[in-house]
């Protein structure tokens, strides 16, 4: 009786066994034959531009991902719908040069839609930064789009001219509150669109601190900021400050903290950029 006992139990655990795995494959048959996505490779999308009065083209990079996409065999035509919710005005602030994309398996079923800034008549800086709501449609078998769209913010810039050699005189104010002047020459370089590194940060040598070196700020018409960032892109030690300057990029004042947790405390700096 007990052997028949045990015989039953087994059978049950084949049976239970059996079962979850065909409720597995199932749900692998299932999700196998979902349709494949047409969509952005990125959601948001900042593109920033000089306002020159000149018109500036980049791409925006599709893809198909999916349980199939390594099935498809024919090419695939995606179409872009612009959302209500966008603040861009098309033939104002852009133009969407491709009214499609194909998309083939030579290409590995990538893509990229081409859209031009214009900046003719714009006069910066805006009240805000105008965005583009874009919408993939896919037309191919098994191929629809994803239903998100990427937003594309258009930046409008002013010309500046930070970049040079500077004469720097930092009142530097330590922990203990003691205040030092210090003098150096250095060089601002320009990194990006309305983007700047300076060349040292702190009261520290180049040398002595590694990393890299300086600090970033922004310039956006004449609108100054020093964002939050850690020392020399390597220390947790916080940089964070508020700048002015020339529009000629002459003369610059930047004030900026650098702090330390564990205990809280910070050192402070003032310093006067003068372009030699």
């Amino acid at each position: 009786m007990k052997n028949l006992k045990l015989a039953i139990l087994a059978l049950g655990v084949l049976f239970l066994g059996s079962c979850e795995l065909f409720q597995d494959d199932t749900t692998l048959d299932l999700n196998s034959a979902g349709p494949n996505l047409a969509s952005f490779e990125k959601e948001n999308i900042v593109y920033s531009q000089v306002a020159t009065g000149d018109e500036y083209t980049f791409d925006v990079f599709l893809k198909i991902k999916g349980p199939s996409s390594m099935d498809l065999t024919e090419d695939v035509t995606v179409t872009f719908d612009v959302d209500d919710s966008s603040t861009a005005i098309e033939g104002t602030h852009y133009r969407i040069n491709d009214s499609s994309v194909k998309l083939t398996k030579a290409g590995n079923y990538l893509g990229k839609l081409s859209v031009t800034m214009l900046t003719a008549g714009i006069v910066a800086p805006l009240p805000s930064d105008p965005t583009i709501v874009l919408f993939a449609k896919a037309n191919g078998t098994n191929v629809i789009g994803n239903g998100k769209p990427t937003k594309i913010k258009l930046v409008y810039g002013c010309l500046s001219h930070f970049e040079g050699t500077y004469d720097v005189t930092t009142e530097y104010t330590g922990y203990d509150g003691s205040v030092t002047t210090l003098n150096w020459t250095e060089e601002i370089t320009k990194t990006g669109i309305e983007e700047y590194r300076t060349g040292r940060v702190g009261h520290w040598s180049v040398s002595s601190l590694g990393g890299n070196p300086g600090f970033t700020f922004y310039n956006k018409c004449d609108e100054l900021s020093v964002p939050g960032q850690n020392l020399v892109d390597t220390y947790s030690n916080w940089v964070e400050g508020t700048a002015t300057g020339s529009a000629d990029g002459n003369t610059l004042f930047i004030e900026y903290s650098i702090c330390v947790t564990n205990p809280d405390k910070c050192r402070y700096y003032k310093s006067t950029y003068v372009k030699q």
